[in-house]
């Protein structure tokens, strides 16, 4: 008898861009563009961009005829897209960079620059 496996059992998924990091974009209709992460999608692999990605969306209203809490009419906002085509971009010396992970002697494990040797992760 064979067993099932399930797909998504085992394999763990993480992200090299974290939320409120600085990333330009390489490739797609933005490539060169800069902006904040608004938000990290691990379980997606994707990232939503400030500025970047900008899709329309027909919204209705809702909420009441009184009280109308959501915005009608054609709303644009920013959508989500791979990880894989932002690449960070390092605080110290301001260029896009590879990431890097590294284990202070606290145990603490931080993101690194490749170009400068400096810590992307400040706290």
């Amino acid at each position: 008898m064979r067993k099932q496996v399930n797909k998504d059992q085992g394999t763990r998924k993480h992200l090299l861009v974290h939320k409120n990091d600085q990333v330009v974009v390489l490739a797609g209709k933005d490539v060169g563009k800069r902006g904040k992460v608004l938000a990290a999608l691990p379980q997606d692999g994707k990232v939503i961009v400030e500025g970047i990605n900008i899709v329309k969306r027909h919204q209705k209203p809702r909420g009441g005829a009184v009280t109308t809490q959501i915005q009608a009419g054609i709303i644009e906002k920013p959508a989500a897209m791979p990880a894989g085509k932002v690449m960070v971009i390092c605080p110290s010396c301001d260029k896009p960079t590879r990431v890097q992970h590294r284990h202070l002697e606290s145990g603490q494990k931080v993101r690194w620059c490749r170009k400068c040797d400096s810590p992307i992760d400040q706290k």
